[in-house]
């Protein structure tokens, strides 16, 4: 079994005095070893693939699993995860969100949502400029998505060993979101970074490889 306890209850240690949320990334590992995380007390998941997020949900019955899903989603994919997601936290434009607002009303739900906002020089890096963020928080502000709960924004910084580039990064989102005193959750910072992404005001952070040891691409 690959999860390194030693290192859980080290992270939550420091994560819980900074008041900081911890979603274990359990993307391609086995449910074994979600379980033996669960009976450490972790209760927030992170998945990337919504199908195998479906399976595991599906194959996980009787534990209180709040379900966060970090990868880029589809709009045609929302429609499997709508009626137990806890988290989506990686809507990364206008037409996603309406996607999920559609989904939450005929699940008869209130889907939780951060915005994914684009702070990384890597092209691969999917998120919002701050004029579609303001578009989209104008458009939920109007009531005309009564089904979706902005609850933060998330970033990705680049995948870099210059932590002077990643910490202007993280710098760059922490601003943003310093202009909407409304949103409560700042999600930044993984395995390699999240240190940095404390020290720059982060609340959530989404670590993986540190917890399950390191992942084969799928």
């Amino acid at each position: 079994m690959a999860v390194n306890k030693e290192n859980y209850h080290k992270i939550r240690e420091e994560l819980d005095a900074n008041n900081v949320q911890l979603i274990a990334v359990s993307k391609i590992k086995p449910i074994e070893d979600i379980l033996a995380l669960y009976d450490l007390g972790q209760k927030d998941f992170g998945e990337n693939y919504v199908q195998e997020l479906v399976d595991k949900n599906s194959n996980i019955t009787n534990k209180s699993i709040n379900w966060h899903f970090i990868g880029h989603l589809q709009t045609n994919k929302v429609k499997y995860i709508a009626n137990f997601v806890y988290l989506i936290h990686s809507v990364d434009s206008l037409k996603l969100l309406q996607e999920i607002d559609k989904q939450g009303k005929k699940n008869n739900r209130i889907i939780n949502c951060l915005l994914q906002i684009y702070i990384a020089t890597e092209e691969t890096k999917y998120g919002l400029d701050e004029n579609e963020l303001t578009d989209i928080l104008n458009e939920v502000n109007f009531g005309n998505l009564p089904n979706v709960s902005i609850e933060g924004l998330m970033g990705m910084a680049s995948f870099s060993d210059d932590l002077t580039k990643v910490k202007q990064e993280f710098q760059n989102l922490r601003n943003i979101k310093s202009k909407y005193p409304q949103l409560q959750t700042l999600s930044m910072g993984m395995s390699q970074d999240y240190k940095t992404a404390i020290e720059e005001g982060s609340n959530m952070v989404r670590i993986g490889s540190l917890l399950f040891g390191e992942r084969n691409s799928k």
